[in-house]
């Protein structure tokens, strides 16, 4: 195998795995014996050093990892310290609007409100820290409760759930038209 190739399978291994990888099963995977794997992976790391590239070799015994390099990590904190931006899909949007409209609301809820599976959304809005569990439902299965967050305030430019826009009737029925027909869509096919 072509040594250009050969690394740029390596590296993407490495990448991918992002744990350590042993040397030997590096070896199988481009075809080759574990000494000119070593070679290889002898002139990747020279090449990371010679280009002054942000990330590294770590040998660890008989097994190699593909890392950050040490002098990088004040970048990476800073990085990590910037608020995450994240993007609010139409399911995402029209799961949390219920939340903050019907809240305290299970799951079931939700679904018989959307017509669809609403873990993944739900999830998500947890993770984005805009609703969290704030109890749960003293009915069998006891469901967990949704509410939303003073994140969801301070993104939304809301100082209470009071200054929500209300929804008016024909708003409301219009929505609930649109869901039907939702519903009844997904059923034809």
């Amino acid at each position: 195998m072509e040594r250009q190739s050969a690394q740029a399978i390596i590296e993407a291994i490495l990448f991918t795995m992002g744990d350590s990888v042993e040397i030997v099963r590096l070896a199988e995977t481009i075809e080759e014996d574990v000494k000119t794997t070593k070679e290889i992976l002898t002139g990747m790391q020279e090449g990371y050093e010679k280009d002054n590239r942000g990330i590294m070799l770590l040998e660890l015994e008989d097994s190699i990892q593909l890392c950050t390099k040490p002098d990088m990590y004040e970048y990476l904190i800073k990085i990590a310290k910037t608020p995450r931006k994240f993007v609010l899909t139409d399911t995402l949007l029209e799961t949390l609007s219920i939340i903050a409209y019907k809240q305290p609301v299970t799951k079931l809820e939700i679904e018989k409100i959307r017509g669809v599976s609403c873990d993944h959304a739900v999830n998500r809005l947890v993770e984005f820290n805009l609703v969290t569990e704030v109890g749960r439902l003293d009915a069998p299965g006891r469901p967990l409760l949704f509410g939303t967050t003073e994140e969801f305030l301070r993104s939304f430019g809301v100082k209470s759930l009071g200054e929500l826009p209300e929804l008016n009737s024909v708003q409301m029925e219009e929505f609930k038209q649109q869901a039907e027909a939702e519903v009844q869509l997904q059923l034809d096919i």
